[in-house]
């Protein structure tokens, strides 16, 4: 199709003034808009009439105009079909082509329109290729030998009929689909204990805009949050967009001690099924320490149900924890969930479960940010839940996790012996500690260069000088038969560092 006419009357901008002739001026625009990969290869220039038309010169000067560029090689004439760009000469910069647009003046100073601690948060940084690795071992992707494909689809196009498409394509304002209001009550949220109303969820996007929509609500510049220290990497970076008070609790062999919450912090943010990112379980007596404190000192706590989607033991076959939502008495318990990690992370959608009053502001706020997550989407994943198909994924989930985590332990323990596997012993991650003086930095470099992904420690550390040697290996992304080899390849990567050779 030919180009939109208001792109074109954008770039041209012609002057009897600037000292050039209109030709050299259609021609420098031109030369320019592909420069800048403005024009892709595939899209037809104007014709010559109808670019005359549009910048108001005669239809001779852009003939002339398009045969030099044609003769320079920027251009190439197709007969009956047009001028199109010559894809030979096409810069590229990582498949993208560089825009460097005009500019008049200096332009904003976004350094100091934007905060600094923005730019100073560190996160945790996945490679965008990481499926052309042999052996990822990344959290909190799937893999798609188990994506249940043909549901999913049926699902969609369930969701696609035109009595479905009535229920959805209106404006819900701050409302959600109330289908899956009734799934996530029903068949999602009893698993874990929780009996609530439908006025105490609401459907986010995802875990972290969750996280997001909790911390403009309740968070103001001095507000005190305590949160597990190693611990959620994108939680802090959330909390210390809001606060210049995230301070870190430590966190040992049964998770987050209560008894060590600052007196001054109102509100504890925790994992405690699978705690991010050692995986250990907080027992039931620190869950009630945890209640009592926030009975006693008038708190909050905001429970992500990290990892829980797999909750059994599964190594040690004892029977799941109860969430700590189930067993808060006084609605000081905002429960944040997520279907990222059993259905796919790209869909991102998540909840959140809280006392009616909290959850009418939070619809508030949502919808100022971007009213409500899609409600075809919401639509797709409720029939999804409605026909079982979820619990049956979550099953075939924990067999396929509960196989990989198995051989992951066993080859770390032939080929990287003197690394702690961590406390944790279930989820879908392993947290690793390597000998005194380990840089696991260095580590996930030298692994790369073996087609191996770990994720580094350090990142999940209030001081990220003070855990060097730690680091994280996920389990669901990669295939069962690459597990020892990947191993064994991260062994030869960690040979060649200095500590270990010595």
């Amino acid at each position: 199709m030919r180009s939109d006419s208001a792109m074109w009357a954008g770039l041209f901008q012609m002057s009897m003034d600037s000292g050039q002739t209109l030709q050299a001026q259609i021609r420098q625009t031109v030369v320019a808009a592909i420069l800048n990969g403005q024009i892709p290869a595939a899209q037809p220039l104007p014709s010559c009439r109808t670019l005359a038309r549009h910048i108001n010169v005669a239809r001779g000067t852009v003939v002339l105009a398009y045969q030099h560029l044609v003769d320079q090689g920027f251009l190439i004439a197709r007969e009956r079909h047009g001028h199109f760009v010559n894809p030979d000469i096409l810069p590229s910069l990582d498949g993208e082509a560089s825009v460097e647009p005009a500019r008049e003046g200096p332009g904003p100073d976004w350094s100091s329109l934007v905060p600094p601690r923005l730019k100073k948060l560190q996160a945790l940084d996945k490679p965008r290729d990481w499926l052309s690795y042999r052996y990822p071992f990344v959290y909190g992707q799937f893999d798609p030998s188990l994506f249940p494909t043909n549901e999913w689809r049926e699902c969609v196009r369930m969701a696609l009929g035109v009595r479905e498409i009535y229920d959805w394509a209106a404006d819900m304002v701050d409302k959600d689909d109330p289908l899956l209001i009734e799934q996530i009550r029903t068949r999602i949220l009893p698993r874990r204990g929780i009996f609530a109303r439908s006025d105490e969820v609401v459907v986010t996007l995802g875990a972290q805009n969750g996280l997001f929509l909790l911390a403009s609500l309740l968070l103001r510049k001095d507000s005190a949050v305590a949160m597990e220290d190693p611990g959620y990497p994108d939680a802090r970076l959330i909390f210390g967009l809001h606060t210049d008070r995230v301070v870190p609790v430590p966190v040992d062999a049964k998770g987050l001690d209560p008894s060590q919450i600052p007196e001054d912090c109102r509100i504890v943010f925790c994992t405690p099924s699978h705690q991010c990112p050692t995986a250990a379980r907080l027992p039931i007596a620190r869950r009630q320490a945890l209640l009592s404190w926030a009975g006693a000192s008038d708190g909050l706590i905001i429970e992500d149900d990290y990892d829980s989607q797999l909750l059994d033991d599964m190594e040690s076959g004892e029977a799941a924890l109860p969430a700590l939502k189930s067993l808060d008495k006084e609605g000081r318990v905002v429960f944040v969930g997520s279907l990222s990690k059993t259905l796919a992370p790209g869909l991102r959608l998540g909840y959140l479960v809280g006392d009616a009053d909290l959850i009418a502001d939070l619809r508030r706020l949502r919808r100022l940010m971007l009213r409500h997550p899609p409600a075809n989407n919401q639509r797709a994943v409720a029939i999804f839940l409605s026909l079982g198909h979820h619990d049956a994924l979550i099953r075939r989930l924990s067999a396929s996790i509960r196989e990989k985590r198995q051989t992951l332990r066993a080859a770390l323990s032939r080929h990287l012996p003197d690394f702690d596997h961590g406390p944790g012993r279930a989820g879908t991650s392993l947290w690793l500690q390597g000998p005194k003086g380990f840089d696991a930095d260095r580590l996930v470099e030298a692994a790369r260069a073996e087609s191996v992904i770990v994720e580094p420690g350090r990142v999940f550390h209030a001081d990220p000088r003070g855990a060097g040697n730690t680091f994280r290996m996920g389990v669901t992304a990669i295939e069962m038969r690459r597990i020892e080899d990947g191993v064994r390849a991260l062994a030869r990567a960690a040979s060649g560092l200095p500590l270990l050779a010595a």
